[in-house]
Parts: structure tokens; C-alpha cells; sequence
């Protein structure tokens, strides 16, 4: 039998004969309690199932369950029992898609009867049970008109579109996945059995439209995960509870940060103490970036499609635009038609028109731009969710244009800019570089020199980092930083994205050294990425007890009784002046309640004022959730909240 060369990890080689899966190999070549941990394998790179056979000389890495890969593919097997488990429970239940997501896995389904509390209980039992009946899970590939016949003599409405859509792209067969008597399609790869998924919790069910569009079919989407052991999952639940508690949708209105309104659905209204917080964040990174050589610029919210036509936006990105209707077109003509400008989606276009405004001198580059004007998005109603995912939003964008041989030094000063910013939260951050995507603008020549450019500076930092291929913008390869809040959840934030395209697009040029034109580079760069989200994550990463410089309210001065009122509004006139966010509660309630409020609405400091307070010209202070600091004269307080309410960066 002819016999092939397999390589693993290590470097050493394997000799197999041709067809044996790749379960078999791991077992007789490498080792039985190999095979027993292994859930899937990499074959050249590839995921595949354990049960696929090696044909040709290749690489081979085996994924335990300690691997996050493996307990990804646990999730996505989990996904694939709950949904048999629930149209056994529930006959007429169609089923559409199920996922996998960060921490988890959902399945949305069709179904008239919402489903209960008391039946995701029901759900959960058996899904535990099925998975403690190890049933294998076997690939088999069809044909296209086969796996219609299939899902169409089950009534699977659904599925049903998605093949006609798979076909409409040129596939001529599927993969199916069975376990048990019940069969999905899906590319895979899946474990080998139920057995391996580990244990698996429901979590809640939320209403979700069929792909996200409102005028579709609403689905119930049930969220559930899946750990290899209890007792990671019992660590993961406890860190739900405490995500409950701080969940900024929760938080931001009990603090008076922000609120939404369905006239104005994917819309913040920025309360007084959000509004507060908004700008303390915005005039620090606006002394920040200004002290580094950016200018700050103002564009129009509305451009005509032209604008848009040259970027590529209006060709690739038209259905996740706000477009406007030109009063002054012929109103017989269709809409579309008449739908000529579009509310800004993003600012590069138009900062691009300012730097073509003035010829330029290489003497003058890097010109770097930074705005923080109003963006808008048309995100489907189905997705928007508290801030993180929003239809008007802020970012501190800047675009940057320089040349060539000016790019390493450009992202070092970006990368030191973002270590200063996150560092002062306390948010820890790794990298990510993502490359060339399948729908992109520009040849492959230009990619290789923008990848290679950008991989080059980001190596001159020396972080390290994760590739991700295929997932740069269209317009260029990016860097993406994850940050690591409290709770140990990963937030994509900082971004730095190199553009080759705009330039040539725009007929982008500069007088170089030679006295003849030459293309710059266009960095585009956000280091909070949108207002919005930053916001979100630091609410939930700080729980809202924001630190004192962040803090809406700094310092809020509780009176015992109505004879220290005037007192108190004197030193807080006195704190305000010298530029402290303070409040004084003259409320006839007890000194109790007064502090509990504080307490509640997690003011740094609250100052008790009382007699001995006012005799001796000074406050008690109390940290929120912390010590008593106990009577001290007021220049003291002055002194420590100086310190404490002192901006980290942009001072």
C-alpha cells in the first residue's frame, strides 16, 4: 500500500499508508492518550475532522481540549445537539443557523410559542443527556439537488434559502454533519463524538430577524455555552453575574450617562454627567494628539455621491449608508436615483479633500488630521445594541499623510500614543495584523507593498501578534489591538490601517526632494476607535465607580444638617473654582441616605459636613467602597483630589 509522509509539530516525520484517517494515525503513530484528548487536527493548516484521510504528504497538528480552538469546535458541536434536542421537544420548530460567538454559541429558530425559562431548562437536561450518549458525528458530502430534496421534505423553509443562495455561488455539493437521526449542513470541522463537547449551559433567549432584516420573519435566538470541565464553567457563570452587574445598558441610565429613545433608534442621548464624561474624554485625547503635530478639522456631514464614487465607498459599502434624497432632482425619476448624497459614514474621503486643497511639500509631511465630527451608519434595527453597536456614533479619527520611508516611525509614535491612552485605564492589549481581504481595492502588487510596509513597523515595536488573514479593510492591511478589561473579555479598540488606494484615488501628491510629484501614504488611525464603545467597555470594565479623573462627579458634599448648608455651598463654589466636578446634597433626608445616594451613584469621594467640619474649615471624606479618611482640613482634600482628579494624558 502506498505510504505518505506525515510531519508534525516538532519537526520529526511519520511515515502512513494513504487513506488512513486521521484518528488512526494519531492512535497507532503518536499515541493512544493522544487520540483519546484529540478533538480535531490541522492538516497543512487546515481544520479537519479525526476522521478524515490523509491522501498526500502533509502537516499535522493535533487539537486537544486544551486548545481555545478545540472548545470553539465543542461549541459549535453543542449548537448542533441543542438544535436536534429542540425540534424533538418541539415538533414544527425550523431551524436556520447556529454558531459559534465569543464564550459561546446560539442557534436561532423559527417558531410561533416563545420559549420559557422553563423550557431552557427542559432543553438544557436533555442536550446534557445526549451528550453523555457519545454519538459520533459523521461528515458526508451531497450533491446540491440532494441536500434540497432533503430539506425540503422536512419543511426546512429555511435551510432551504441558504442552498439556493450556496448554489446562486457556484457550489455543486455540501457537507452534512449526523448525529444521531439528525443532520445539518455546514462546512465543519466537528468533534468525533457528543462526548467530547464536556457540559454545555443555556443562557437566555433573544428575538433576532431572519438575517438581521426587519421586514424578514422574527426568529427566537437561544445563546448557550460549553466548557470541556464544570468547573470552568461554573468560573465562566460567575463572571456573567458580575457582567450583569455592569452591564453598560444597565449602568449607563442609573448613572445619568446616557439613554435611547425609539425615535432615534442606534442614537445616544448624552445625559449630564455622560456629556461630562464624553468631554473629559475627548478634551484629553484633543490636547493629547495636539501636542504630537495633529490638527484638529471640521468636514460637512453630507456629500454628494461623487465623493463616495471615488473612495469605492458607493460601490462597496452603498448599503450601509444613510442616503439623502436631492431636493433639486426630476421627483418622477425612481428613488434610488434620486438618492445623490449620503450622510458620512466615515471621515478619510473628506480629510483627503483637505489635503488636496494646498500643494505639498515633503517638508511639510506628516500632516496628520484629527477629527471627532458625527458618523453614521445604517446598521440593521436587529443589531443595534446599547452603545457597542450604534447608528451615530464618534471616533478620535485622524488620517495621516506621509511618505514612505516615514511609516515605522509614524506607527511607533501611534503604538506609544495607545500604550499611554489604555494604560491609564488599566486595559492590557494585544495585537493583531490582518491582511488582504477577497473583496478589496487595488492590485496585488500594491497589497504586497502595504503588507509588507505595515508588517515591517509593527514588527519595529516588538509585540507580539496574530495574523489574520483575509481580514484587513478593503482599502488596506490594518493592525487591530484587543484590550483585556476586569473581567478578562477581549474588546477590539485601537486600529491602524495602511492606504495605498486613496491616494491614487484622490490623485493624492506632494513635491518631494527631486522637485517632482510623488503618492504619500495614508495612515488611518483610532486609538478609542468610537466614543460609544470606549464608553461602554469602560463602564462595564470599571464597573461605572469610575476613577476620580474620569469621574462625572468627583466629589459630592453631604451635610448633616440644614446649619451646615451654607458652608457647604461656599466650599463647593471654592472646589468648583478650581476646577473639581462637585455637588453638594443640601436634601432634608439623613446623613445616611445622603451617603448611600453617593454610594449608589459611585462618586469617588463624599464629604461629610458637619459641625466639627465647619469649626475647623475642612470635610470628611470617604472613598467610594473604601476607607474613611476621616476629618482633614480642606487644603489636604484640595491637595489629594488634585492628584487623584489630574488627567493621566492630555494634561
Amino acid at each position: 500500500m502506498e505510504q505518505i509522509t506525515v510531519r508534525l509539530p516538532d519537526g520529526s516525520e511519520r511515515q502512513a499508508a494513504r487513506g488512513t484517517s486521521v484518528r488512526e494515525f494519531i492512535a497507532e503513530k503518536i499515541g493512544p492518550g493522544l487520540a483519546k484528548a484529540a478533538v480535531v487536527a490541522r492538516l497543512d493548516g487546515e481544520m479537519v475532522d479525526l476522521s478524515r484521510p490523509l491522501e498526500s504528504d502533509t502537516r499535522l497538528e493535533v487539537l486537544t481540549t486544551k486548545s481555545p480552538e478545540a472548545l470553539e469546535i465543542a461549541r459549535h458541536d453543542a449548537a448542533h445537539v441543542m438544535a436536534s434536542i429542540v425540534q424533538r421537544l418541539y415538533p414544527g420548530t425550523q431551524v436556520t443557523i447556529g454558531p459559534t460567538v465569543e464564550d459561546g454559541f446560539y442557534y436561532d429558530f423559527f417558531r410561533e410559542q416563545p420559549f420559557t425559562p422553563e423550557d431552557l431548562e427542559k432543553i438544557e437536561k436533555a442536550v446534557n443527556e445526549e451528550i453523555a450518549r457519545d454519538l459520533p458525528f459523521v461528515r458526508s458530502e451531497v450533491s446540491a439537488e440532494e441536500a434540497l430534496k432533503l430539506f425540503e421534505s422536512k419543511g426546512e423553509r429555511f435551510k432551504v434559502e441558504i442552498i439556493h443562495d450556496i448554489v446562486a455561488k457556484g457550489a455543486k455539493t455540501l457537507t452534512l454533519y449526523t448525529h444521531g437521526d439528525w443532520v445539518d449542513f455546514c462546512l465543519g470541522p466537528h468533534g468525533p463524538s457528543t462526548k467530547k463537547i464536556g457540559v454545555v449551559k443555556l443562557l437566555n433567549v433573544a428575538g433576532a430577524y431572519w438575517r438581521g432584516d426587519p421586514r424578514n420573519p422574527m426568529l427566537q435566538r437561544i445563546y448557550g455555552t460549553a466548557f470541556f470541565d464544570k468547573k470552568e464553567l461554573d468560573a465562566y457563570l460567575t463572571r456573567i453575574e458580575e457582567a450583569k452587574k455592569r452591564d453598560h445598558r444597565k449602568l449607563g441610565p442609573q448613572l445619568g450617562l446616557f439613554a435611547f429613545h425609539e425615535y432615534a433608534p442606534g442614537s445616544a442621548f448624552w445625559l449630564p454627567n455622560g456629556s461630562t464624561l464624553l468631554h473629559t474624554l475627548h478634551e484629553a485625547m484633543r490636547n493629547l494628539v495636539l501636542d504630537n503635530g495633529y490638527q484638529e478639522v471640521k468636514t460637512p456631514q453630507l456629500f454628494n455621491k461623487r465623493l463616495w464614487e471615488t473612495s469605492g465607498h458607493w460601490g462597496k459599502y452603498r448599503e450601509n449608508m444613510f442616503l439623502v434624497v436631492d431636493s433639486e432632482t426630476d421627483p418622477s425619476l425612481p428613488l434610488e436615483e434620486r438618492c445623490t448624497q449620503s450622510l458620512k459614514p466615515m471621515n478619510c474621503p473628506s480629510h483627503h479633500l483637505i489635503y488636496r486643497m494646498t500643494k505639498r511639500s515633503y517638508r511639510e509631511l506628516p500632516v496628520r488630521y484629527f477629527t471627532t465630527d458625527p458618523l453614521h451608519r445604517n446598521e440593521a434595527s436587529g443589531t443595534l445594541s446599547g452603545l457597542t453597536r450604534v447608528r451615530q456614533f464618534a471616533q478620535d479619527d485622524s488620517h495621516i499623510y506621509l511618505m514612505q520611508q516615514q511609516i515605522t516611525e509614524e506607527v511607533g509614535a501611534i503604538f506609544n500614543l495607545m500604550k499611554l491612552v489604555y494604560g491609564s485605564v488599566g486595559l492590557p492589549f494585544t495585537a493583531k495584523f490582518s491582511t488582504r481581504p477577497e473583496m478589496r481595492l487595488g492590485e496585488d502588487a500594491m497589497w504586497d507593498k502595504a503588507e509588507g510596509s505595515l508588517r515591517e513597523a509593527l514588527e519595529a515595536t516588538k509585540l507580539d501578534w496574530e495574523l489574520q488573514p483575509g481580514d484587513g479593510a478593503f482599502y488596506g492591511p490594518k493592525i487591530d489591538f484587543d484590550v483585556t478589561d476586569s473581567l478578562g473579555r477581549k474588546w477590539q479598540l485601537c486600529t491602524i490601517q495602511l492606504d495605498y488606494a486613496a491616494p491614487e484615488r484622490f490623485d493624492l501628491s506632494y513635491i518631494g526632494s527631486d522637485n517632482s510629484e510623488h503618492r504619500p501614504v495614508v495612515i488611518h488611525r483610532a486609538i478609542y476607535g468610537s466614543f460609544e464603545r470606549f464608553v461602554a467597555i469602560l463602564i462595564e470594565h470599571f464597573g461605572g465607580a469610575f476613577p476620580a479623573w474620569l469621574a462625572p462627579v468627583q466629589a459630592r458634599l453631604v451635610t448633616v444638617a440644614e446649619r451646615h448648608n451654607a458652608y457647604a455651598r461656599q466650599t463647593g463654589a471654592r472646589l468648583r473654582k478650581l476646577g473639581f466636578r462637585v455637588e453638594v446634597d443640601e436634601a432634608n433626608e439623613k446623613l445616611g441616605a445622603k451617603i448611600r445616594d453617593a454610594q449608589i451613584q459611585k462618586i469617588p469621594f463624599t464629604c461629610v459636613v458637619g459641625d466639627k467640619e465647619v469649626e475647623q474649615g475642612g470635610v470628611s471624606p470617604r472613598r467610594y467602597a473604601g476607607e474613611d479618611l476621616k476629618l482633614m482640613p480642606l487644603e489636604s482634600f484640595v491637595a489629594l483630589l488634585g492628584q487623584e482628579a489630574a488627567l493621566p494624558y492630555g494634561a
